[in-house]
C-alpha cells in the first residue's frame, strides 16, 4: 500500500532540540522561564502585540481565560459561532454561562453578521440584557468578516473574544487575525501551523491585562512568601519544554504558511475541472487565510455523503475530515438558543477537509486530487 498521507501532521524545522537541550542544561523544566519569554516575545513580534501574547497549555485555555478576563459568570450568555469545534464553545460552560449560538454565511463560512444582530437584539427581548460576549471563529484559516462584526459588536457594546486557533498566520485586510477583537485565542496543538505539542495563546488589549492574564494562569497566587489566594486560580501556563518546541517553530512559522497556502492553489489547479466541486477560496482582497485545511464543497444535487469521499480516500491510505458538526447540532447543547438559517448545517453535510500539511509533497497532492477525481468518475 501506497505511504499514509495525513490529514495535518506536525512539522518540525530541526531547530527544536537546542531551545530543548538548553532548558535541559538550565533545569528550566518548569511551568515558567527563558524559553516561555521569547515565545512569547517571538509571537508578539510576529503579530504586532508586543508584552501582550502570554503563553498558555491549550488554545482551550486561551479562550476560557478570555471570558475569564471578559468578566464573564454564571448565567450570562454569550454568542458563539455554530460551525465550530467545540473548544469554542466549551468554556463558556466551564463558567457556568450560556452559549447562544449563531449560523455562518456561505462567503467565508463564518459567523453571520446578520444573524448575528439578530440574536442580539432577540436575547434582549428574552432576558432583558445583551449578552456579554461574542465568539467568531477564524474557520480553518479563514477570517471572518470582522469590519461587520465588530461594527454590530461595537453598536451594543459587547466585547469580542476572537477564535483564531486555526489561523495565525491569517490575515484580514492586513492586520493578523486574533488582534481585531479585545482578545484573541491561538492554538499550537500538533496539527496547527505550527505546534508546541500541545498549548496556546491569548492575545490581550495591553500589557496590563497580560500580567492579570498570567497571574490567573498560575492558580492567582498573592505576591507573599507564603500561599495565599484571594481569587480562583488556574494551572495554565505553558512549559518552559513546550515553549522551547515552540522558538524553534516561530523561525519557519511563515514558510509553514507559504506552503498551506500554496497546497491549496494545487488543489485549486488540480480540481478546477470536476464539476460540481468547489475549492474554497478568499471572497476578496481584504481576506488572506492561511489555509491551515484546504476545504472542498460539493453541489447539493450532486447528492454526494462526505462519508462516502473520506472511505474512499481511506482505501488509498489518505486521510480526510468531516467539516465540523455544528454546535447547535450536538447533543450537549442541544437546548442553546440557536440564530440563523440552514447555511451551517448545509456546508457540514456538503464538505469535507482535504490533506494540507506543511510536510506533504506536490505528489501527495496530486495523488489525493487524482483520488478525488477518481470517485467523481465513478459515480457518474
Amino acid at each position: 500500500m501506497s505511504s499514509r498521507i495525513f490529514l495535518s501532521f506536525p512539522h518540525l524545522s530541526g531547530n527544536e532540540m537546542k531551545w530543548i537541550d538548553k532548558a535541559f542544561q538550565d533545569n528550566w523544566v518548569v511551568p515558567l522561564g527563558p524559553n516561555v519569554d521569547e515565545f512569547e516575545r517571538l509571537l508578539g513580534s510576529y503579530l504586532g502585540k508586543d508584552n501582550t501574547v502570554v503563553a498558555l497549555s491549550a488554545g482551550t485555555a486561551a479562550l476560557h481565560l478570555g471570558l475569564v478576563m471578559l468578566g464573564i459568570k454564571a448565567e450570562d450568555e454569550v454568542i458563539c459561532q455554530s460551525l465550530t469545534f467545540s473548544a469554542s464553545a466549551n468554556p463558556i460552560a466551564y463558567l457556568g454561562a450560556k452559549p447562544v449560538f449563531v449560523d455562518s454565511e456561505p462567503d467565508t463560512w463564518n459567523m453571520s453578521p446578520e444573524a448575528l444582530e439578530e440574536a442580539i437584539i432577540d436575547r434582549k427581548k428574552v432576558t432583558g440584557q445583551y449578552p456579554k460576549a461574542i465568539i467568531p471563529v477564524h474557520l480553518y484559516g479563514m477570517p471572518a468578516k470582522m469590519n461587520e462584526i465588530m461594527d454590530i459588536a461595537n453598536k451594543y457594546g459587547i466585547p469580542v473574544l476572537e477564535d483564531a486557533a486555526e489561523a495565525l498566520g491569517s490575515e484580514y485586510k492586513g492586520e493578523r487575525c486574533g488582534t481585531l477583537g479585545k482578545y484573541g485565542a491561538l492554538s499550537f496543538n500538533g496539527n496547527k501551523i505550527i505546534t508546541t505539542s500541545g498549548g496556546g495563546a491569548l492575545i490581550c488589549p495591553g500589557p496590563d491585562e497580560a500580567k492579570r492574564t498570567k497571574f490567573l494562569a498560575t492558580q492567582a497566587k498573592e505576591p507573599m512568601p507564603y500561599y495565599y489566594h484571594k481569587e480562583i486560580g488556574y494551572n495554565y501556563r505553558l512549559s518552559n519544554i513546550s515553549a522551547g518546541i515552540g522558538c524553534g517553530q516561530m523561525q519557519v512559522l511563515s514558510e509553514h504558511v507559504a506552503r498551506r497556502r500554496a497546497i491549496h492553489d494545487l488543489y485549486t489547479k488540480l480540481l478546477e475541472g470536476v464539476k460540481g466541486i468547489h475549492v474554497m477560496q478568499n471572497p476578496s482582497k481584504d481576506f488572506n487565510s492561511n489555509f491551515w485545511l484546504t476545504t472542498i464543497s460539493f453541489d447539493r444535487q450532486l447528492n454526494i455523503n462526505p462519508e462516502d469521499l473520506r472511505l474512499a480516500l481511506e482505501e488509498k491510505n489518505i486521510e480526510s475530515r468531516w467539516i465540523w458538526r455544528p454546535m447547535h447540532m450536538q447533543p450537549v447543547f442541544n437546548n442553546a438558543p440557536y440564530y440563523g438559517g440552514n447555511c451551517a448545517e448545509d456546508i457540514y453535510n456538503n464538505g469535507l477537509c482535504l490533506p494540507s500539511g506543511s510536510n506533504l509533497t506536490d505528489d501527495d497532492i496530486q495523488r489525493t486530487a487524482d483520488a478525488i477525481i477518481d470517485f467523481f468518475t465513478q459515480r457518474k
